[in-house]
């Protein structure tokens, strides 16, 4: 069964960190390109970051040079280190899975359930 979890979200300050988890079973993360959307209330869904399947890493303006995505193999999972985060940032964030990386939702296959971020002082 393929599946994608997202875990690590939680309650922050503004200014705070987290580091969220994209854990990947039944298939293999490192034979696709793996996104990280987020959500926000009554806003559509928006890429923030991607990683291509050669390594190629991708930001949105908006998290450009406060978030990093990486890759580790050997767990089968993508992080996302957020620094610096802001009361902006709130939004649900899901992981997505996919051939390329792409700002489309459609270009995603496999998707996560989600992990609430919200950063209030």
């Amino acid at each position: 069964q393929v599946q994608l979890v997202e875990s690590g979200g939680g309650l922050v300050p503004p200014g705070g960190s987290l580091r969220l988890s994209c854990t990947a079973s039944g298939f293999t993360l490192g034979n696709h390109a793996i996104a990280w959307f987020r959500q926000a209330p009554g806003r559509q869904r928006q890429e923030i970051s991607c990683v291509s399947e050669g390594g190629n890493t991708y930001y949105d303006d908006s998290v450009e040079g406060r978030f990093t995505i990486s890759r580790d193999a050997a767990e089968n999972t993508v992080h996302l280190q957020m620094n610096n985060l802001q009361p902006k940032d709130t939004a649900i964030y899901y992981c997505a899975a996919g051939d390329y990386c792409s700002t489309y939702t459609t270009g995603f296959a496999y998707w996560g359930q989600g992990t609430q971020v919200t950063v209030s002082s």
